[in-house]
């Protein structure tokens, strides 16, 4: 049994190693990620996992893992910052206001059905001053991460709640992936876990 990470994302590799599980090989899967007219974000990230991880090609003796993370505000998808003015416009957005991450992963087994679970996390950054915002655009930290910031980095000293999964909002949630891979029989757990819900 092999694990191909339907990811380059260097976050998802290293919170797979804090579990004991290293995949036999990488690969990117190319998909266009914008949202649907109309989708939600809870749709969306679901969506945007399992897609990634039906366009990577799997052996028959291979298992697939991919994920998306998303930032929602109500009913409004925040994906990556297009430019430094789109980040200001994000962070401001989430200034003093509570917000979901939403962190999807999906497995592909060995019989091909992709199996997924999705973790919703509520973060709330404190309300930013002016200054905090240019400090952290000039930081050059949120741009390529979804919503504008990275809760492993200077972002974190913002954020004065958080109430779910730590691991999800930087990328992976740790949780669902051991519960998907154990279920699947990988070797790097000993047990399963019955009750995955198929998507096939």
């Amino acid at each position: 049994m092999r694990l191909v990470l339907a990811s380059t994302s260097p976050r998802r590799l290293d919170l797979l190693a804090r579990i004991g599980v290293v995949p036999d090989s990488i690969a990117a899967p190319d998909i266009d990620e914008n949202p649907l007219p109309g989708e939600l974000p809870r749709a969306y990230v679901q969506r945007i996992a399992l897609s990634k991880a039906m366009a990577v090609e799997r052996a028959s003796d291979q298992l697939v893992l991919a994920g998306d993370t998303t930032i929602a505000v109500g009913r409004r998808i925040l994906g990556k910052p297009a430019d430094e003015a789109d980040l200001r416009r994000m962070l401001a957005l989430l200034s003093g206001r509570r917000h979901h991450c939403l962190s999807a992963v999906v497995l592909i087994g060995l019989d091909g059905k992709p199996r997924q679970r999705l973790s919703d996390t509520i973060v709330a950054f404190k309300r930013l001053t002016v200054a905090e915002i240019d400090r952290y655009v000039a930081s050059g930290e949120g741009m390529g991460k979804a919503g504008g910031y990275a809760i492993q980095g200077l972002a974190e000293m913002y954020i004065r709640f958080i109430s779910g999964s730590h691991s999800g909002v930087v990328g992976l949630p740790v949780y669902e992936t051991r519960a998907l891979l154990e279920a699947a029989g990988h070797p790097a757990f000993r047990s399963g876990v019955p009750g995955e819900r198929s998507l096939g």
